[in-house]
């Protein structure tokens, strides 16, 4: 029997096994899709906010403050990286300035820094590139940026390499209380086995399916709509354009179209805000995108849109409520809802982890380990070493000396070790999510041969098996000729 099983393996459910394994317990992760990362976490704005949107005295104003502040020790201890950029959110000509005004005073309220409202040539100084529209902007300092791909790996990884164990392409199909526990019923997408596991404590990291799985053991019923969010991602030649996050006014649905530098060196511009039934409805449309262009020139001018080289969209998981939803299910003991957990959930994320550790360390009064190992490192990036230093890696180890992406520059090198590394890749996105081989401009038309052979080389997966993301989505069906 476990002692805790968490669902989810996104950066809230990989922050909270993290955050666990400092504990003698028995802990399992439970995900669906094929890798970790694979749900919301993977598709946002990458953006650790400062604090000041969140209505004081909510979950997402708490965690989010707190979350920040712990990000300097996060991204140190588990290899990410992370830049305290800052944030401006514009007023444009005709808005008013005082809805300005109260996000200062609400930011100061939950505890943030470094507030100040500038004025158009204040703004000039550090942002030469905004629109002739912005008269007034709301600075933040402490907002950041960060690749939400590392984060979430680099959390699962820390947490597995200290004894958490992952079950991947694992659904939960059902969950009942049996006296003084909980039965889960699982199905493997790989190998279409159902099991049956059995815990103490369910930790319900979902994401936009933690109502489900609520649903199945609460009365106290959850309803999660999915916010569809449409972004553009534009070639690193455009990294340059902006310096700092600019965010417009935020509305009823969110914080509006915003566009920022990526720590890649990328920008990004987005995102909509579409309410949607289909939880798994990660199309882009016409619509959305265009609404994405349209809307980036209010804040930023000359975004050079001609650069875009790929758009995604990703879901966020709006509770009723409109807050987090975090704590023991009223009339379920033992079942930990982490629910709603939609922006700012990335930045809450390290906050939240420790939150819920706290709360199952008090029901379960388990033993700290003596071994614990914060620290986990990440992949060997060459570039960041002098050329002596690249010298040697290559006469050492031939791999770092043979690129496989030429958009990023990626060695096979790299590629072997996101495959033989913990949680270990498994098709072309998990290798792209670690090493970004496929993120550049031809967005893997000349790497994915290459990296299927040496994912094939490396675990000994059949050729049939390697897809995209998982189980149906495989690239190669079958041979038209016999050599």
């Amino acid at each position: 029997m476990y002692d805790a099983v968490i669902i989810g393996a996104g950066v809230i459910g990989s922050a909270i096994a993290r955050e666990l394994s400092r504990f003698d317990l028995n802990i399992c992760v439970i995900e669906k899709d094929e890798d970790v990362c694979n749900g919301t976490s993977k598709a946002n704005s990458a953006i650790i906010h400062a604090g000041f949107d969140a209505v004081p005295g909510t979950l997402k104003a708490r965690f989010n403050v707190l979350g920040n502040r712990m990000m300097d020790t996060i991204s140190k201890e588990l290899d990410i990286p992370f830049k305290r950029c800052g944030s401006l959110v514009t007023c444009l000509k005709g808005q008013d300035r005082s809805e300005l005004e109260k996000l200062l005073k609400r930011g100061e309220e939950n505890g943030v820094t470094g507030l100040k409202i500038l004025n158009r040539d204040e703004i000039l100084e550090i942002e030469p590139g905004v629109s002739d529209e912005v008269e007034f902007a709301l600075f933040a300092p402490t907002g950041g940026i960060v690749c939400p791909f590392n984060m979430t790996i680099a959390y699962a990884e820390n947490a597995f390499t200290n004894g958490v164990n992952f079950m991947l392409n694992t659904e939960v199909t059902n969950i009942t209380k049996e006296n003084d526990h909980y039965k889960i019923n699982t199905l493997n997408h790989e190998d279409g086995n159902k099991d049956v596991l059995e815990t103490k404590l369910v930790i319900n990291a979902a994401g936009v399916y933690a109502d489900k799985l609520n649903n199945m053991v609460s009365e106290r019923k959850l309803h999660i709509t999915a916010r569809k969010g449409e972004y553009l991602l534009l070639d690193k030649e455009a990294g340059s354009t902006v310096s700092h996050t600019i965010f417009q006014l935020p509305g009823v649905m969110g914080k509006g179209v915003l566009v920022t530098p990526t720590v890649h060196g990328n920008l990004l511009v987005g995102p909509t805000a579409t309410d949607i039934e289909d939880k798994e409805g990660v199309n882009t449309t016409a619509e959305g995108l265009e609404r994405v262009s349209k809307m980036s020139g209010l804040s930023v001018k000359n975004v050079p849109l001609r650069q875009v080289i790929t758009s995604f969209a990703g879901l966020r998981a709006h509770e009723d409520s409109d807050d987090f939803i975090i704590g023991e299910a009223p009339d379920a003991k033992g079942f930990i809802n982490v629910a709603g957990i939609e922006s700012p959930g990335l930045s809450s994320a390290p906050s939240i982890g420790v939150y819920v550790s706290e709360l199952v360390e008090e029901m379960l009064k388990p033993n700290k380990k003596a071994d614990f190992n914060p620290i986990r490192k990440g992949i060997l990036n060459p570039e960041t070493l002098t050329l002596e230093e690249r010298n040697k890696l290559i006469k050492e180890k031939p791999a770092y000396g043979n690129i496989i992406c030429r958009c990023e520059m990626v060695t096979e090198g790299e590629i072997i070790d996101a495959i033989t590394r913990p949680l270990g890749a498994r098709s072309l996105d998990a290798i792209k999510r670690r090493t970004r081989a496929g993120m550049g401009r031809c967005q893997a038309g000349f790497c994915s041969p290459r990296s299927m052979e040496i994912l094939q080389r490396e675990t000994g997966m059949s050729i049939y098996k390697i897809g995209k993301n998982g189980p149906g989505s495989e690239f190669v069906v079958g041979k038209n000729k016999e050599i």
